[in-house]
C-alpha cells in the first residue's frame, strides 16, 4: 500500500458547495482563495466563509475582471455564482493568498492571462511557474 501520492483525476462536473474556513484540522483559511476559482466552474451558488479573519477577498475584483460572478456579502462571506468562463486579462495580485487564486484562475482561463506585482506570489510560493510546468502547465514568468 502506498500512501504517498494522491490519483486526481479532472471532472467537468463540479457541484455548489459551502466552504467554511476553520483552525485545525478543519479547512485551512489559506486555500480558500484557491478554491474560490474552481467554484466558478461548479453548477448553481456557492459560498465561502471565513469567520477567522475578515476583509481576505482582496483577488476577487481581480477574479471579476477574469468574468467571476462573484458578491461580497459581508466582510467574512462570499457567493460565487458558477458556471462562470473565466478569460485571461492582465490582473495584479495583492497578497501571497490572492496570488495563489489568481495563478489558479489563469490556468482555468480561456487565453492569456498576465498577472503583476508577482513578488507576493514569490513571497509564499517560490518558483511557482516551474513546479507547474513540471506538471504539464503553459505558464511562464515574463519581463513586463
Amino acid at each position: 500500500k502506498n500512501d504517498d501520492s494522491i490519483e486526481v483525476w479532472g471532472t467537468t462536473n463540479l457541484k455548489p458547495a459551502r466552504v467554511q474556513a476553520l483552525p485545525y484540522p478543519g479547512f485551512p483559511t489559506d486555500l480558500l482563495p484557491i478554491v474560490v476559482p474552481l467554484l466558478t466552474r461548479a453548477e448553481g451558488k456557492s459560498l465561502i466563509h471565513d469567520p477567522l479573519y475578515p476583509n481576505r477577498f482582496s483577488y476577487v475584483d481581480e477574479l471579476r475582471k477574469m468574468g467571476a460572478d462573484i458578491e461580497i456579502v459581508d466582510p467574512h462571506r462570499a457567493f460565487v455564482f458558477g458556471r462562470t468562463p473565466l478569460r485571461g486579462v492582465k490582473i495584479e495580485s495583492w497578497d501571497i493568498r490572492a496570488g495563489a487564486s489568481l495563478v489558479v484562475a489563469g490556468l482555468m482561463a480561456q487565453g492569456k492571462t498576465i498577472i503583476g506585482n508577482i513578488e507576493q506570489i514569490d513571497r509564499g510560493y517560490e518558483k511557482i511557474e516551474e513546479r507547474l510546468q513540471q506538471l504539464g502547465a503553459n505558464i511562464k514568468r515574463i519581463n513586463a
